[in-house]
């Protein structure tokens, strides 16, 4: 008699949760939109030497871009609650290539403020950080954190990939050719936009990764109704306004100053453009480590003790600045470069958290005024320097206001204290 073997069902693979694939397809938007939107940085003294504008004129519109991309935010996440995040992101995608295609035929400043500044603006405002803050919400419950940290690594990523590239561009064939090149790049986008991202877990039945229950969808009449009435209750908390003091002060030292004004202030110094936009890239490479360990630890600890640690070592780095630019790169450059790479966006995780744990499922839209107030202090600072180099000859001043204001935002987020959730979310 032969003994039988039981059948056994052959192994299979865990299926790839559906969530995964949506934060990977918001990874390639958020790695173009920070993109499109760092490429001014390299246009800045082309643009001057072949129209003859002063950089203060330049840098209105990067000053224009930057507060339309913060201002857009918040209601681009009420837009995402109303339309979807696939209509958003998509539209979004096609005024940067409008923008960015518009600008191969102008002739006068208005033509670079209305391209750069006002559709670029708008379209890479609708892909900030509250599509990050939009996504984890709606898809994670577990690894929200690490997830937060590599989606905004995403911004370091677009740098990386797209500045160097670009510097080439317009070093070898004119900044036409980078304006070009960041309208196709927005374009081919648009397809993998709309067959892979999803609005939400239920619309393809699954649950939320680690969620053992569906997230209820926020259901929204009017987008500008939502985004006002969830600032109008987040503005009567004083919890608001540090993390917005904050974050705005994170603008003015990242964006607007360094992201902005790096490559033109190190080629005052004798540093050719295509080597400082690899160390603005490099920047970028740091970042993405920097950010998605900022996620992990986000998990960990005290979210407020991460940013005054944030905050007070970029301060310190901003402060030696001036003495590190050189017509060649040196290992102190170097170091400022990995440091301040690691710092540059670590901010936004715990930043993140801090809206979703005092503001509930208005976190998203919170944190979008807050980032807009980011983006404020970015477009200030971004119009300052320029003015401060025409009137000075240099940038040195604007470094060191950049470090002082990094200290007190320092001392700004060690003072945010918890809020009553149910109370900050608006009916």
């Amino acid at each position: 008699m032969t003994a039988t073997i039981p059948d056994t069902p052959p192994k299979t693979r865990p299926r790839l949760h559906r969530a995964w694939i949506v934060a990977a397809v918001a990874l390639v938007a958020l790695v173009g939109a920070a993109g499109f939107r760092a490429t001014p940085g390299v246009l800045i003294d082309p643009l001057s030497q072949d129209f003859g504008w002063p950089r203060g004129t330049i840098s209105a519109a990067v000053s224009v871009n930057l507060v339309l991309y913060g201002l857009t935010s918040p209601f681009a996440a009420a837009l995402m609650d109303r339309f979807g995040m696939r209509k958003v992101v998509s539209v979004a995608l096609v005024l940067v290539a409008v923008g960015s295609g518009l600008t191969v035929f102008m002739t006068a400043p208005w033509q670079l403020i209305a391209c750069w500044g006002v559709l670029i603006g708008l379209g890479t405002g609708s892909m900030a950080m509250v599509f990050v803050a939009t996504v984890t919400s709606r898809w994670f419950v577990a690894r929200r954190g690490i997830v937060t940290g590599v989606l905004t690594a995403a911004g370091a990523a677009g740098q990386l990939v797209f500045l160097p590239v670009l510097a080439h561009l317009t070093h070898a064939y004119g900044w036409r050719s980078a304006s070009v090149t960041v309208c196709v790049a927005a374009v081919a986008v648009v397809p993998l936009v709309v067959l892979f991202l999803r609005d939400h877990p239920a619309d393809v039945g699954v649950l939320p990764y680690g969620a053992t229950e569906q997230i209820p969808k926020v259901r929204s009449t009017g987008a500008a109704r939502r985004a006002l009435g969830t600032l109008d209750t987040a503005a009567r908390t004083p919890v608001f306004w540090l993390l917005a003091g904050s974050f705005a002060i994170c603008g003015a030292s990242t964006n607007g100053l360094v992201g902005t004004h790096f490559i033109p202030a190190a080629h005052d110094h004798g540093m050719p453009e295509t080597t400082a936009a690899s160390l603005l890239a490099l920047v970028g490479v740091f970042d993405v480590v920097g950010t998605i360990f900022s996620g992990w630890l986000t998990d960990r600890v005290d979210s407020r003790v991460l940013l005054g640690v944030y905050y007070a070592l970029r301060g310190c780095s901003l402060l030696i600045l001036p003495s590190l630019f050189a017509r060649t790169t040196h290992p102190s450059m170097l170091v400022f470069i990995i440091f301040y790479g690691l710092d540059w966006v670590a901010t936004v995780p715990p930043t993140v958290t801090l809206c979703r744990e005092n503001f509930g499922m208005s976190g998203p839209v919170v944190f979008g005024w807050v980032f807009a107030s980011h983006q404020v202090g970015a477009a200030i600072a971004a119009e300052a320097a320029g003015v401060v180099r025409d009137r000075l000859g240099d940038y040195a001043a604007a470094w060191y206001g950049a470090g002082a204001l990094c200290l007190l935002a320092a001392v700004l987020s060690i003072r945010v204290r918890r809020v009553d959730t149910l109370a900050a979310d608006p009916a």
